[in-house]
């Protein structure tokens, strides 16, 4: 009987015979809840709080062990083509930019030649009008000074002339103020002359007179009137200039 309680004792295994009577005490057989191979049971046992677990704090670990591993999985699989189709993607960006670029490059050439172009055609177009008009002004010039020399002679006429002469000289000067409109549409001026400082640039200096009247270098007289077209001088003004005593 000695030996059954020593090996229920320490084996925690208790062992029965069917063959021999158990005449052991009930209370020695049963066991301890700490002496039995059981788990202590949670409701009775008291459990070291430096020991214990949260069992959602497992749950939870064992559930993000999960999700990772479902994670890792899939992203493994599919870094490779990600990243090949992000690479090429890139590539085609560099490329659609460049592109881009030398458009945009391309179109500010080509609209700095056009702009250069209309320049050329507008100065071309403003050089060709101003040398086809300075040669038919220079050709109408001489006709201009015959209409105005006639109507200078109008002034020695006598009173005794006749008045169909009168209207005559009339309308050739209807005729002189008619062509000297159309010169000034042209844009022909006439160079000022008489009472001007006598300027080489605009006046030629036919013969000279020595006065007191007027100061030196100063034109004194108009023999031929001069013209210019805009800036450009198309025939100079045949003056007389002062000079002194």
């Amino acid at each position: 009987m000695t030996s059954e309680k020593k090996e229920t004792r320490w084996g925690r295994i208790p062992i029965r015979f069917a063959d021999v009577p158990d005449e052991t005490d009930p209370e020695e057989n049963s066991l301890s809840p700490g002496e039995s191979g059981e788990a202590p049971s949670s409701d009775t046992d008291e459990v070291d709080p430096e020991l214990a677990v949260d069992d959602d704090l497992i749950d939870s670990n064992r559930s993000w062990e999960g999700d990772r591993s479902q994670l890792e999985t899939p992203t493994s699989e599919t870094a490779g083509p990600v990243l090949a189709e992000l690479i090429a993607t890139r590539a085609e960006l560099k490329r659609l930019e460049a592109e881009a670029a030398e458009m945009r490059d391309k179109a500010a050439r080509r609209q700095a030649d056009f702009e250069n172009f209309r320049k050329r055609i507008e100065r071309e177009r403003s050089e060709t009008y101003n040398r086809a008009a300075s040669e038919l002004v220079i050709k109408l010039l001489p006709v201009l000074d015959n209409l105005g020399r006639a109507l200078d002679a109008e002034a020695s006429i006598e009173a005794s002339e006749s008045d169909e002469f009168r209207h005559f000289l009339s309308g050739v000067d209807l005729i002189y103020k008619q062509l000297g409109g159309v010169l000034e549409t042209m844009g022909v001026k006439t160079v000022p002359s008489v009472g001007e400082k006598f300027d080489p640039h605009f006046h030629e200096a036919v013969t000279t007179e020595a006065t007191d009247e007027y100061e030196p270098e100063t034109v004194i007289q108009e023999i031929v009137r001069g013209y210019k077209l805009g800036e450009k001088l198309l025939r100079p003004a045949l003056v007389k200039v002062a000079v002194k005593k």
